[in-house]
């Protein structure tokens, strides 16, 4: 089957996922976690794209960020997947591939679902029984957007701005939102979007993506069409 090209829509978010050769780990040490890292400011800046939030895990990493010109966030991927498999490759003595494949994406809906998605990558650390708590794992944007470390990779979305008039107000604004247990029905539809590579938002934003994209962005439905004439079925048959 063919794969479906990519929605690269200038000034919409996605969530980026990649995930390890055979799910085979990816990082090994903190010398490898911080190169990443610093690849991924150079080809955000290098491409114009701003990165939000992010997870760094032994066997994968998961991005939410938006770009600013056409193809950006596929160019920025590109380099940084060639550049990370480069030095993985020269420091380990190792050949051949790193990444599992192409990396995933969605688009989101960042008035509904921006500070979700961020949520929800903070959160993997968590989810993975990495951790106890978010703010223990280095390797994330969690200590940045909720104040206790500023990260000169990320850059603040709209929406997160919105939560307070200072960065203090929105650091504070942000970290109630893990008060709460991630609802089990989000988080589900949240991994199904990506996983699928399906757009992140209500009707009125997919129509809308729609339009853009000239394409349709909702699953098609499985299953012979059912005919129109019944009786030249039956004639048929």
């Amino acid at each position: 089957m063919a794969r479906l090209p990519r929605f690269n829509i200038v000034d919409i978010p996605q969530h980026i996922v990649q995930v390890g050769h055979n799910n085979l780990n990816c990082f090994f040490d903190d010398e490898d976690y911080e190169f990443y890292l610093h690849s991924l400011k150079l080809a955000a800046d290098q491409y114009q794209v701003d990165v939000h939030a992010y997870v760094l895990l032994p066997g994968s990493i998961q991005i939410v960020a938006t770009p600013r010109v056409p193809q950006a966030i596929s160019s920025m991927m590109q380099s940084l997947g060639r550049r990370y498999v480069q030095y993985a490759n020269h420091r380990y003595k190792r050949s051949g591939t790193l990444w599992g494949g192409r990396y995933k994406s969605s688009l989101i809906d960042s008035e509904a679902y921006l500070l979700s998605c961020c949520r929800y990558v903070e959160l993997k650390p968590m989810f993975q029984n990495l951790v106890e708590e978010p703010k223990d794992y280095l390797w994330s944007s969690f200590r940045h957007n909720t104040g206790i470390k500023q990260d000169h990779l990320l850059k603040d979305h709209k929406v997160y701005k919105g939560l307070g008039d200072s960065r203090k107000e929105r650091a504070i604004e942000y970290s109630r939102l893990f008060r709460y247990d991630f609802d089990k029905r989000l988080l589900n539809y949240i991994a199904e979007t990506i996983k699928l590579g399906q757009v992140l938002g209500g009707d009125a934003f997919k129509d809308r993506i729609e339009k853009i994209a000239d394409r349709p962005v909702r699953p098609m439905k499985r299953g012979r069409p059912k005919s129109i004439n019944k009786d030249k079925d039956k004639v048929d048959a």
